[in-house]
Protein backbone atom coordinates (compact mmCIF):
# COMPACT_ATOMS: atom_id res chain seq x y z
CA UNK A 1 0.00 0.00 0.00
CA UNK A 2 2.63 2.41 0.58
CA UNK A 3 4.41 2.08 -2.50
CA UNK A 4 1.20 2.30 -4.22
CA UNK A 5 0.54 5.57 -2.73
CA UNK A 6 4.05 7.08 -3.56
CA UNK A 7 3.29 5.84 -7.06
CA UNK A 8 0.06 7.58 -7.27
CA UNK A 9 1.30 10.65 -6.04
CA UNK A 10 4.24 10.70 -9.02
CA UNK A 11 1.52 9.93 -11.73
CA UNK A 12 -0.56 12.55 -10.11
CA UNK A 13 1.38 15.65 -10.49
CA UNK A 14 0.65 19.13 -11.25
CA UNK A 15 3.36 21.15 -10.22
CA UNK A 16 2.18 24.73 -9.54
CA UNK A 17 1.95 27.19 -12.22
CA UNK A 18 0.74 25.11 -14.17
CA UNK A 19 -3.44 24.62 -14.90
CA UNK A 20 -3.75 28.00 -12.55
CA UNK A 21 -6.22 29.86 -15.32
CA UNK A 22 -3.67 32.43 -16.75
CA UNK A 23 -2.93 31.83 -19.94
CA UNK A 24 1.04 31.80 -20.94
CA UNK A 25 2.72 34.91 -23.22
CA UNK A 26 3.24 32.86 -26.60
CA UNK A 27 7.18 32.40 -26.43
CA UNK A 28 7.33 33.95 -22.86
CA UNK A 29 10.70 32.37 -20.98
CA UNK A 30 10.16 29.76 -18.24
CA UNK A 31 9.93 31.59 -14.81
CA UNK A 32 11.70 28.77 -12.49
CA UNK A 33 10.65 30.30 -9.39
CA UNK A 34 11.01 28.04 -5.47
CA UNK A 35 7.01 28.29 -5.59
CA UNK A 36 6.76 26.49 -9.00
CA UNK A 37 8.08 23.15 -7.12
CA UNK A 38 6.13 23.11 -3.63
CA UNK A 39 4.26 20.56 -4.64
CA UNK A 40 7.27 18.01 -5.02
CA UNK A 41 9.04 19.78 -1.57
CA UNK A 42 5.46 18.56 0.02
CA UNK A 43 6.14 14.76 -1.71
CA UNK A 44 4.31 11.98 1.01
CA UNK A 45 7.68 10.30 -0.13
CA UNK A 46 9.79 13.02 1.60
CA UNK A 47 8.41 12.82 4.91
CA UNK A 48 11.37 12.06 6.43
CA UNK A 49 13.29 14.96 4.99
CA UNK A 50 11.09 17.24 6.17
CA UNK A 51 13.41 18.49 9.36
CA UNK A 52 16.63 19.07 6.99
CA UNK A 53 14.42 21.26 4.41
CA UNK A 54 15.20 24.82 6.45
CA UNK A 55 18.96 24.62 5.60
CA UNK A 56 19.00 22.99 2.14
CA UNK A 57 16.11 24.94 0.75
CA UNK A 58 14.80 22.01 -1.85
CA UNK A 59 12.55 24.47 -4.07
CA UNK A 60 15.35 26.86 -4.68
CA UNK A 61 17.53 24.22 -5.34
CA UNK A 62 15.10 22.70 -8.17
CA UNK A 63 14.28 26.42 -8.92
CA UNK A 64 18.21 26.80 -10.07
CA UNK A 65 18.37 23.68 -11.26
CA UNK A 66 15.58 24.33 -13.58
CA UNK A 67 14.43 20.95 -13.37
CA UNK A 68 11.26 20.38 -15.96
CA UNK A 69 8.84 17.63 -15.87
CA UNK A 70 9.50 14.94 -18.35
CA UNK A 71 13.17 15.14 -17.90
CA UNK A 72 15.62 12.50 -17.83
CA UNK A 73 18.06 13.19 -14.32
CA UNK A 74 21.18 11.82 -12.96
CA UNK A 75 21.53 12.23 -9.37
CA UNK A 76 25.69 12.06 -9.18
CA UNK A 77 26.39 10.45 -5.66
CA UNK A 78 22.98 10.02 -4.04
CA UNK A 79 24.17 9.74 -0.92
CA UNK A 80 21.33 9.30 1.65
CA UNK A 81 19.03 9.94 -1.37
CA UNK A 82 17.56 13.42 0.04
CA UNK A 83 18.06 15.02 -3.49
CA UNK A 84 16.87 11.42 -5.31
CA UNK A 85 13.39 12.18 -3.60
CA UNK A 86 13.31 15.30 -4.02
CA UNK A 87 13.77 15.06 -7.59
CA UNK A 88 11.30 12.01 -7.99
CA UNK A 89 7.92 14.27 -8.17
CA UNK A 90 9.54 17.10 -9.59
CA UNK A 91 10.20 15.77 -12.94
CA UNK A 92 7.07 14.23 -12.90
CA UNK A 93 5.63 10.52 -14.10
CA UNK A 94 7.05 10.73 -18.04
CA UNK A 95 10.25 11.64 -16.55
CA UNK A 96 13.10 9.71 -14.75
CA UNK A 97 15.69 9.88 -12.26
CA UNK A 98 18.55 7.87 -12.01
CA UNK A 99 19.81 7.52 -8.73
CA UNK A 100 23.73 6.53 -8.94
CA UNK A 101 25.36 5.30 -5.58
CA UNK A 102 29.29 4.64 -6.01
CA UNK A 103 30.89 1.27 -5.25
CA UNK A 104 33.24 2.76 -3.15
CA UNK A 105 30.83 4.61 -1.04
CA UNK A 106 28.66 1.17 -0.52
CA UNK A 107 32.29 -0.55 0.42
CA UNK A 108 33.34 2.51 2.81
CA UNK A 109 29.48 2.44 4.40
CA UNK A 110 27.12 -0.47 3.36
CA UNK A 111 24.51 1.74 5.11
CA UNK A 112 24.67 3.54 1.37
CA UNK A 113 23.47 0.94 -0.38
CA UNK A 114 20.35 0.33 1.91
CA UNK A 115 20.06 4.27 1.30
CA UNK A 116 19.44 3.55 -2.52
CA UNK A 117 17.39 0.58 -1.64
CA UNK A 118 14.95 2.14 0.61
CA UNK A 119 14.89 5.42 -1.79
CA UNK A 120 14.11 3.35 -4.67
CA UNK A 121 11.63 1.22 -2.86
CA UNK A 122 9.18 3.90 -2.16
CA UNK A 123 9.16 4.20 -5.96
CA UNK A 124 8.52 1.03 -7.01
CA UNK A 125 5.07 -1.11 -7.98
CA UNK A 126 4.27 -3.62 -5.96
CA UNK A 127 5.93 -6.46 -7.54
CA UNK A 128 9.17 -3.91 -6.84
CA UNK A 129 9.80 -2.62 -9.89
CA UNK A 130 11.34 0.89 -10.19
CA UNK A 131 9.01 3.26 -11.34
CA UNK A 132 10.60 6.49 -12.07
CA UNK A 133 13.34 6.12 -9.91
CA UNK A 134 16.07 3.83 -11.19
CA UNK A 135 19.69 2.66 -9.06
CA UNK A 136 22.67 2.54 -10.51
CA UNK A 137 25.87 1.09 -9.02
CA UNK A 138 29.40 1.19 -10.28
CA UNK A 139 32.82 2.92 -10.18
CA UNK A 140 32.53 6.82 -8.98
CA UNK A 141 34.01 7.49 -12.58
CA UNK A 142 31.60 4.97 -14.42
CA UNK A 143 27.77 5.46 -13.04
CA UNK A 144 26.61 3.26 -16.70
CA UNK A 145 24.02 6.01 -17.33
CA UNK A 146 21.68 4.00 -19.79
CA UNK A 147 20.78 6.73 -21.97
CA UNK A 148 21.11 10.93 -22.30
CA UNK A 149 20.51 12.96 -18.99
CA UNK A 150 18.92 16.56 -19.63
CA UNK A 151 20.41 17.02 -16.15
CA UNK A 152 23.25 15.98 -13.42
CA UNK A 153 22.41 17.13 -10.05
CA UNK A 154 25.42 16.74 -7.36
CA UNK A 155 25.28 18.10 -4.16
CA UNK A 156 28.03 18.09 -1.20
CA UNK A 157 30.21 15.37 -2.83
CA UNK A 158 32.13 17.03 -5.58
CA UNK A 159 35.06 17.65 -2.99
CA UNK A 160 35.03 13.26 -2.57
CA UNK A 161 36.49 13.50 -5.99
CA UNK A 162 40.19 14.61 -4.54
CA UNK A 163 40.22 12.32 -1.16
CA UNK A 164 43.44 10.45 -0.96
CA UNK A 165 41.25 6.74 -1.32
CA UNK A 166 40.04 7.44 -4.73
CA UNK A 167 41.89 6.31 -8.27
CA UNK A 168 43.89 8.55 -9.47
CA UNK A 169 42.95 10.97 -11.50
CA UNK A 170 39.32 10.78 -10.41
CA UNK A 171 38.20 14.33 -10.52
CA UNK A 172 39.46 14.49 -14.47
CA UNK A 173 37.69 10.93 -14.98
CA UNK A 174 34.38 12.62 -13.56
CA UNK A 175 34.55 15.61 -14.82
CA UNK A 176 34.65 14.45 -18.56
CA UNK A 177 31.92 11.25 -17.73
CA UNK A 178 29.66 14.00 -16.60
CA UNK A 179 30.01 16.36 -19.69
CA UNK A 180 29.88 13.23 -21.84
CA UNK A 181 26.72 12.03 -20.10
CA UNK A 182 24.30 14.96 -20.64
CA UNK A 183 22.59 15.63 -23.70
CA UNK A 184 24.02 18.91 -25.84
CA UNK A 185 22.94 21.87 -23.98
CA UNK A 186 22.09 19.64 -20.69
CA UNK A 187 22.94 20.67 -17.25
CA UNK A 188 24.72 20.19 -14.76
CA UNK A 189 24.61 21.22 -10.80
CA UNK A 190 27.42 20.97 -8.20
CA UNK A 191 26.63 22.61 -4.82
CA UNK A 192 29.57 21.78 -1.89
CA UNK A 193 30.89 23.20 1.23
CA UNK A 194 33.50 25.71 -0.01
CA UNK A 195 37.02 25.53 1.59
CA UNK A 196 39.25 28.47 1.99
CA UNK A 197 40.33 29.71 -1.39
CA UNK A 198 43.67 28.22 -2.60
CA UNK A 199 43.45 25.10 -0.12
CA UNK A 200 43.91 22.70 -3.20
CA UNK A 201 43.23 19.14 -2.39
CA UNK A 202 43.71 19.43 1.58
CA UNK A 203 40.82 20.76 2.17
CA UNK A 204 38.80 17.64 0.68
CA UNK A 205 40.82 15.14 2.91
CA UNK A 206 41.77 17.75 6.52
CA UNK A 207 37.93 19.50 6.61
CA UNK A 208 35.89 17.51 3.75
CA UNK A 209 35.24 20.75 1.42
CA UNK A 210 36.01 22.16 -2.20
CA UNK A 211 38.68 24.77 -3.23
CA UNK A 212 36.52 26.05 -5.88
CA UNK A 213 39.00 26.90 -8.35
CA UNK A 214 40.29 23.82 -8.28
CA UNK A 215 36.85 21.91 -9.19
CA UNK A 216 36.22 24.80 -11.88
CA UNK A 217 39.35 23.73 -13.41
CA UNK A 218 38.33 19.95 -13.74
CA UNK A 219 35.05 21.52 -15.18
CA UNK A 220 35.98 23.63 -17.64
CA UNK A 221 39.11 21.30 -18.68
CA UNK A 222 35.79 19.02 -19.42
CA UNK A 223 33.86 21.82 -21.69
CA UNK A 224 31.66 22.96 -19.29
CA UNK A 225 31.08 26.64 -19.58
CA UNK A 226 29.12 27.78 -16.39
CA UNK A 227 25.85 29.66 -16.68
CA UNK A 228 24.98 30.94 -13.48
CA UNK A 229 26.20 31.02 -9.38
CA UNK A 230 23.42 31.25 -7.00
CA UNK A 231 23.98 32.44 -3.07
CA UNK A 232 21.27 30.55 -1.88
CA UNK A 233 23.74 28.52 0.13
CA UNK A 234 25.70 31.61 0.99
CA UNK A 235 26.75 31.27 4.67
CA UNK A 236 29.28 34.42 5.09
CA UNK A 237 29.86 33.56 8.90
CA UNK A 238 31.26 30.03 8.00
CA UNK A 239 35.32 30.50 8.12
CA UNK A 240 35.57 27.66 6.14
CA UNK A 241 37.89 26.29 8.35
CA UNK A 242 36.39 23.80 10.23
CA UNK A 243 35.54 20.19 9.19
CA UNK A 244 31.80 19.82 8.22
CA UNK A 245 30.98 17.29 10.66
CA UNK A 246 32.15 19.41 13.18
CA UNK A 247 28.62 20.09 15.61
CA UNK A 248 29.38 23.87 15.86
CA UNK A 249 29.31 24.26 11.69
CA UNK A 250 27.65 21.29 10.44
CA UNK A 251 24.40 21.95 8.45
CA UNK A 252 25.40 25.40 8.47
CA UNK A 253 28.25 25.52 5.76
CA UNK A 254 28.86 28.20 3.46
CA UNK A 255 28.47 26.92 0.06
CA UNK A 256 28.38 27.59 -3.51
CA UNK A 257 26.05 26.47 -6.27
CA UNK A 258 26.99 26.62 -9.72
CA UNK A 259 24.80 25.94 -13.30
CA UNK A 260 26.97 24.22 -15.49
CA UNK A 261 25.79 23.76 -19.45
CA UNK A 262 27.51 21.32 -22.48
CA UNK A 263 27.47 23.75 -25.50
CA UNK A 264 25.06 22.88 -28.18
Amino acid sequence: MRAKLFVAAAAALMLPGCGDGAAPEANAPTQYSASRYQQAVADIGRLDDVESDAARLPAELLAFAQIERGEVVGDYIMGGGYVTRLLAIAVGRQGKVYAFQPDEFIAFDPQYAADQDDTVRRYSDDNGNPVGVFPLRGPIADPGWPEPLDAIVTVMNFHDLYLETMPEGTPGAVSRMLFDSLKPGGRLVVVDHLAVDGSGAAAANEVHRMDRNLAMTALADAGFVLEAESNIYSRPDDPRTASVFDEGIRGRTDQFAWRLRKPE
